[in-house]
């Protein structure tokens, strides 16, 4: 798959038909609320089979086409490179599938051993009901191998919202996240209706993650964490409860999201934590937190000064990076989750835990802020669809931030009020994608499922393979 920004005058048919893709199935993948209206700057995801290149300094076609066994002609020709000689950093470039032609007597196994994958794998590429009948002169399209990650995704939606969500995406994920048991103040867990997205998810070989938090949407939760992590019996009360309701209900694996945590309870905190995994590891339960997004250890603000990355990344088996919210809902318009913030938190993550200890969170909804902005207005959220079907009904052009990677664009509504959206596309999901390849991360985790996204889902399952534990 490759990414096509709209142009001008544009139609889908017009490019569909330019790069030989079905109409329909591009339409499908891309979730287009209406196929004959593209807007100028939107981004598609095309589905034709191959993989892209991000041009570095010093690269020229040749080293790539060493790189990715492919002709320098087929990535001109794929490219529609007018001047092959010009190659500049950071252009993306569209790497065309490796093509075998089957000769006499060869069979599925020669193959992948011959291009270091395997038969399962060139059966799904080419969609082979029968592998004993494959013949000479056939061509089969050969998979590049890609990472493997672990995926999880949170949802905070009605239990059989949630469900659906599962049951369509399932197989995208490693762990799912029901948000979230509340702890209280006596060291119990408030309930949650969660039995079946347990279900759904371990029909659909999904690790159930219990989530448990000490806020809400009306109270920060600092002096609650205080009231438990400051107290040695409280502490164990609460872990005893934990243990209970993941014996009970068929949890694998605990999340902590404790935030606001006073700065005076980081030590208890790392305490809590090294005591949850004493007692969860022996059962075979694995431990991993939320981590507020740091880009260095002095970061001050409450948000920040309790969360010790170097403490996490040692006691945790994972940590999730919360790197969005850049575009709160309460402030100013800009990118929810930039890229150039997202690499300074990965970086500084990296300086104190090892790469496979960290999933990069990525939020996957959109916002609406009206403007100009007024402090303390607070900005409708809804999904990357939602955006893209408001941008069509007001003929908005669709902008791209280059530093933040990001998706933007303004229109006036009918009672003359000024809009600014940001929201995420296939762009900018794939630079996420580069950042958790680049840097070598263990993970993906979303925030939240019930925003249709359907880009996003298409782009994981070519970038990546996911690992599944159960």
């Amino acid at each position: 798959m490759f990414i096509h920004v709209v142009r001008a005058g544009e139609t889908l048919w017009q490019i569909a038909n330019r790069y030989a893709v079905n109409i329909n199935v591009t339409a499908q993948i891309n979730g287009l609320p209406n196929p004959n209206q593209l807007l100028l700057g939107q981004a598609l995801i095309i589905p034709k089979p191959g993989t892209t290149h991000i041009v570095k300094s010093g690269e020229n076609l040749w080293s790539i086409s060493r790189q990715y066994g492919v002709s320098v002609s087929s990535i001109i020709q794929a490219n529609q490179l007018t001047n092959p000689n010009l190659l500049y950093p950071s252009t993306r470039l569209f790497i065309p599938a490796i093509t075998h032609v089957v000769q006499p007597g060869e069979m599925l196994w020669h193959i992948a051993q011959r291009y270091g994958t395997t038969t399962q794998a060139i059966i799904r590429e080419n969609q082979i009901e029968n592998p004993n009948l494959i013949y000479a002169g056939m061509q089969l399209r050969i998979p590049r191998a890609k990472p493997t990650i672990d995926v999880n995704a949170y949802t905070y939606q009605p239990s059989d919202e949630a469900v659906q969500s599962i049951n369509d995406i399932g197989e995208l994920l490693t762990y799912i996240s029901p948000f979230a048991y509340m702890i209280k103040e006596d060291g119990t867990l408030q309930a949650l209706d969660d039995q079946n997205m347990i279900t759904a998810a371990i029909s659909n070989h999904v690790m159930p993650m219990l989530s448990i938090t000490n806020f809400t949407s009306t109270s920060t939760g600092s002096n609650l964490a205080h009231t438990i992590l400051a107290n040695q019996e409280l502490r164990e009360k609460l872990i005893t409860n934990i243990l209970q309701v993941m014996d009970k209900k068929g949890y694998k694996a605990l999340n902590i999201d404790f935030e606001n945590v006073l700065p005076e309870d980081r030590e208890n905190y790392n305490r809590f934590l090294q005591l949850t995994v004493d007692r969860l590891h022996p059962k075979g339960y694995l431990v991993s937190t939320a981590l507020a997004p740091k880009t260095r250890a002095t970061q001050g603000g409450t948000l920040y000064e309790a969360h010790d990355y170097e403490a996490h990344g040692r006691i945790a088996d994972f940590v999730i990076l919360m790197t969005y919210e850049w575009g709160y809902r309460l402030g100013p318009p800009q990118a929810i989750s930039p890229i150039n913030q997202m690499r300074q938190v990965v970086e500084y993550a990296l300086s104190v835990m090892p790469p496979e200890k960290i999933f990069l969170g990525f939020q996957i909804y959109a916002r609406d802020w009206r403007i100009p902005h007024v402090p303390g207005q607070e900005a409708e959220t809804f999904s990357p669809q939602e955006a893209i079907r408001r941008a069509v009904i007001y003929g908005a052009t669709i902008q791209y931030d280059t530093t933040a990677q990001s998706p933007f664009f303004r229109y006036v509504d009918e009672q003359g009020q000024g809009h600014e959206v940001w929201f995420e596309d296939a762009r900018s999901a794939q630079a996420k994608f580069d950042l958790a390849k680049q840097y070598n991360l263990k993970g993906i985790s979303y925030w939240a499922l019930g925003y249709p996204f359907p880009q996003n889902w298409a782009l994981l399952n070519d970038n990546f393979t996911i690992r599944k534990l159960l």
